[in-house]
């Protein structure tokens, strides 16, 4: 495909390098297909070669984030698969959430309304999230017969916002308040409507500027560290910043500061 131009949602990147993808069926609250589950996997996976892409915001249109699946083109289906099948699709979706890991950008969620389902892991993947007071997020997988254990749920939840608070949430399938969802961890800000997507932006904007060599291995580092010992991953920032003590803008940022300036970061 070319990530510039996907056929299942909207892309607009800035000048500043930010990409914004904004799920857009708004009249049915934003639901995935199986097609927009596979654009969004395989645009997350192409920009990791993607220099020019240096922050994503993922956002939807009309005032709600993401409904999940569309319970008509792939609950319905669904039904009807062999196991291979459903498999195939489990492991699709979960790559999604892999990508977004696994991308070396930051990714932004800017949510507003509904975010449940596939909507509200997708926004759990993401690095940083900002929300609205209207923003419902809810695991309700629980609520169509399904475990709480769906596209790395069980494994990053927990790790956001706490054990007790994400078993709640995924046993019950309720809804988690904006207020909630600040408190606790899961929100970065709230911010109104109508300076939901501009806020989110302008803070996109401020990573996106750079080091973005540097970002990626912060990002990388996070992924890698959960797994790791205290020992393990001590030694593994240690050459991590010693490779980015290599760059040019580690320079840049010593030559600024010595003439009192900001550093303009080139990413290289």
């Amino acid at each position: 495909m070319d990530i510039r131009k996907p056929e299942n949602f909207l892309l607009d990147i800035t000048d500043g390098g930010v990409a914004i993808v904004t799920l857009n069926r708004p009249d049915r609250k934003n639901p995935l297909t199986f097609e927009s589950y596979a654009e969004l996997r395989d645009f997350f996976r192409g920009l990791v070669p993607d220099e020019a892409v240096k922050a994503v915001i993922v956002t939807g249109a009309g005032g709600n984030f993401c409904s999940g699946g569309d319970v008509h083109e792939i609950i319905g289906p669904l039904t009807e698969m062999d196991m291979k099948g459903m498999l195939r699709f489990t492991r699709m979706t979960g790559d999604l959430v892999k990508a977004i890991r696994n991308c070396p950008q930051p990714v932004f969620a800017a949510i507003d309304g509904i975010c449940a389902g596939a909507g509200a892991a997708i926004a759990m993947a993401c690095d940083m999230r900002y929300g609205t007071p209207e923003a419902k997020t809810a695991f309700l997988f629980t609520r169509v017969g399904l475990a709480g254990a769906d596209m790395g749920a069980c494994a990053m939840l927990p790790r956001i916002i706490g054990q007790g608070r994400a078993a709640e949430l995924m046993f019950t399938g309720r809804a988690m308040s904006a207020d909630e969802g600040e408190r606790w961890g899961f929100l970065n800000g709230v911010f109104t409507a109508e300076a939901l997507l501009d806020t989110t932006l302008g803070y996109a904007e401020k990573i996106a500027a750079g080091p973005n060599f540097a970002h990626g291995f912060t990002k990388n580092q996070m992924n890698m560290e959960w797994d790791m010992s205290l020992d393990t991953a001590i030694e593994a920032e240690a050459q991590a910043q010693a490779i980015c003590m290599q760059t040019q803008d580690f320079k840049r940022a010593f030559d600024a500061f010595v003439a009192r300036q900001r550093p303009e970061f080139e990413g290289d």
